[in-house]
């Protein structure tokens, strides 16, 4: 019988198989096999839209054999997150004539060579780039002014106070703002936005249908006074097509707007309104019943706005909006660092869901697809008025198109772990402090009492319904009320990492039998477990690992006891089962990163990116080398842990001098987390990397555009 080879097989399924092929492996390796995998691999359909963004080893050399085949075919490129590209290699994109949309966000590009580019491609509608220091629009040609005016899309990430490209685009449709400005520059002089004094003015965005601006982590100030100047026209006109509004302020205090109020009258007068974000300063009940009223929005994002979440629900279930069954991502986190006081079973507070209005929303948003109600509470026992009313599980079930979801650890327990609860709140006069006999250091001696209720069961019945009604879930997040990260997105880094004493006490119900339970997810591509007090030995994450086998993201945070690493075994077992993850994010005091560790992290073959922190871990340097060495996929390896700042350092040298010749995207960033200098570190680091798996933030609900750039 004879054997059937890649040659035997028809174009068409060929295609499809190249399609799954890296295109710098394609052009420079796979098209030279044989001749009718030349011909195929420069199939059209194959190269008319091209990412480079993931292709971590091409260096600049290959990059530019790539650009010179794609030439007369590309007409969609991206090169988003390239740091490690030469500025001369941006200038062999103008063999592209055809190219339509291109994006070279966190790529080397001065005004003068953005001018030369501009110049060779003249069918560019799209465009995404950096604004870094000492860029200027005065040198761009009249030439490079006449195709920006011609652009219908723009984004820009802002590292210096500029309007950059925008004065000149006066026929923008979409426009997407990043603002990554720090106070003070690395030498210590401070920044302000009085350089954009003298500049063109901003246009009027008389054409624009989509506005999105983001902040980046951190409390400067700058970025919020040139957000504002870029909104100042919104106070003088709105456009009649804006359908997309989308801000996003990290930080406890949001810079006020004047002019939000006459934006929400004029959205809802236009009844076009898609996607909204804002922060929660900016509004009151009123002006969203108003910006809402007619409306089919179909994303809506009220992140940390526990003022507007009841008229939220109103409009959506009392007929405020023209169409809810369009929506399809609804945002109504909350946040973590108002720690919840001890559980006394009472309902009322503004963060707590209510069974039967969720079920009504599941029953009229049925389209919903992502979903984020991180760190709310939902507490299924023990709270009057929830007689007969089903498990929010149950009504989340019946969202068959859900593909990302992020709850409270509390929304999936069936109860509250009384246990735990008379543990932490059992009263105590103050009278009788300084009478109580003074524990002995060591190992304590348990004696049940007649009166303590009984540690109950792990009962999964709630969340069971939850994954069998949802087959095509691919990211779920499951964070703790009281969870509060390291290093998070939205709020300034904390050097300390308490476990909250005032945890719900349904959260710590969520144990190993929870955790197992999610391996009736084989579609999970993410996975995200935070702030998880209950989980002991942590034998929940091997099963996980066995039924998913798609499983690409993981980020562990804060399981079991912060005094001590429990789980250490079963993580273990885990790793080595893992092995199509690409992501990994570990923040837990006390991890010990030694060569067991990163003998069983290196079945993880494609693994990319990693992230360690932990306040009192450790690291084995040799150990650590030797993991770099087998995974020859890492790019990034950021470890923020114990030790000191020499051994740190070195550690970093000798990573980056040894691999950065054949890794040329590789980033390495090993610091002592106790450190002083930590703020400083992570504003050096590229924004792009720190987003992607250092800063923790959920992820779901987060799309900052309803269509993609790419």
């Amino acid at each position: 019988m004879s054997s059937v080879g890649i040659s035997s097989l028809s174009d068409e399924i060929v295609l499809c198989i190249l399609h799954y092929v890296p295109v710098c492996d394609l052009l420079l390796n796979v098209a030279r096999v044989c001749r009718k995998l030349h011909v195929l691999c420069h199939d059209k359909t194959l190269l008319t839209h091209v990412c480079l963004s993931e292709e971590y080893t091409a260096s600049d050399l290959p990059v530019r054999h790539v650009l010179k085949q794609l030439a007369n075919q590309v007409q969609s490129l991206s090169l988003s997150g390239c740091y490690w590209l030469s500025g001369s290699t941006m200038e062999h994109l103008a063999r592209c004539k055809a190219i339509k949309r291109l994006d070279l966000t966190g790529c080397h590009l001065t005004s003068l060579r953005l001018s030369r580019l501009l110049v060779s491609l003249s069918c560019l509608n799209s465009l995404a780039f950096d604004v870094a220091p000492g860029f200027n629009s005065a040198q761009l040609s009249s030439e490079a002014v006449d195709l920006l005016s011609r652009l219908s899309e723009l984004r820009q990430t802002l590292l210096t106070p500029s309007y950059g490209v925008v004065p000149c685009c006066s026929q923008l449709r979409r426009l997407a703002l990043q603002f990554d400005i720090p106070d003070v520059t690395r030498e210590g002089i401070g920044v302000c936005c009085q350089l954009m004094v003298g500049q063109s003015s901003v246009p009027h965005y008389q054409q624009l249908e989509e506005f999105s601006a983001k902040l980046a982590p951190g409390e400067a100030r700058v970025n919020q006074t040139l957000l504002l100047l870029y909104l100042a026209v919104f106070s003088v006109h709105v456009p009649e097509r804006l359908k997309v509004f989308l801000v996003s302020i990290p930080g406890p205090n949001p810079a006020h707007w004047p002019a939000a109020t006459p934006l929400a009258h004029c959205l809802g007068n236009h009844s076009s309104l898609e996607a909204l974000q804002l922060p929660r300063s900016w509004w009151d009940s009123m002006s969203l019943e108003r910006a809402l009223r007619g409306n089919s929005p179909k994303h809506l994002s009220f992140s940390r706005c526990p003022a507007l979440w009841t008229q939220v629900f109103r409009s959506l279930l009392e007929g405020g909006v023209r169409d809810a069954a369009r929506l399809i991502s609804l945002n109504l986190s909350a946040t973590s660092h108002s720690l919840y006081p001890e559980c006394s079973g009472i309902r009322g507070g503004e963060d707590h869901l209510v069974a039967g209005t969720m079920s009504r929303l599941v029953g009229i948003c049925s389209k919903l697809k992502h979903v984020n109600l991180m760190h709310r509470h939902y507490h299924h026992e023990n709270t009057p008025g929830l007689d007969g009313e089903p498990h929010l599980c149950a009504s989340l079930s019946r969202l068959q198109h859900v593909r990302s979801l992020a709850l409270p650890a509390c929304a999936i327990s069936d109860g509250c772990n009384t246990y735990h609860n008379s543990a932490h709140t059992s009263p105590s006069s103050s009278l009788l402090h300084g009478l109580r006999k003074a524990p002995r250091i060591g190992l304590q001696v348990y004696k049940p009492s007649e009166s303590e209720p009984s540690l109950p069961r792990d009962s999964t019945s709630g969340l069971a319904q939850l994954l069998a009604g949802c087959p095509l879930l691919e990211t779920l997040e499951l964070i703790g009320p009281g969870f509060i990260s390291t290093l998070p997105r939205l709020e300034p880094c904390t050097r300390a990492c308490i476990e909250p004493r005032g945890m719900c006490a349904w959260a710590r119900g969520v144990g190993d039998s929870h955790v197992a339970a999610l391996q009736a997810l084989p579609r999970l591509r993410r996975l995200t477990l935070a702030g998880l007090p209950g989980i002991h030995k942590g034998t929940g994450l091997i099963p996980v690992a066995k039924h998913c086998p798609n499983l690409q993201a993981l980020s562990l945070a804060n399981l079991g006891s912060l005094k001590m690493m429990n789980y250490t075994t079963s993580l273990l077992d885990m790793l080595r089962l893992c092995t199509q993850l690409q992501e990994l994010r570990l923040e837990q005091p006390y991890l010990s990163a030694n060569a067991s560790f990163f003998e069983a992290l290196s079945c993880c073959s494609r693994l990319r990116r990693l992230c360690l922190i932990s306040r009192s871990g450790t690291f084995d340097p040799v150990a650590t080398e030797t993991f770099v060495a087998r995974c020859q996929s890492l790019c990034v390896c950021h470890i923020f842990m114990g030790g000191t700042l020499v051994a740190c350092r070195t550690l970093q040298k000798a990573l980056i001098d040894r691999y950065s010749a054949e890794r040329p995207a590789l980033s390495v960033v090993i610091f002592p987390l106790q450190h002083e200098d930590l703020a400083v570190v992570i504003r050096d680091t590229p924004l792009t990397l720190l987003d992607k798996i250092t800063l923790f933030q959920s992820r779901v609900a987060q799309t900052p555009l309803l269509t993609p750039w790419w």
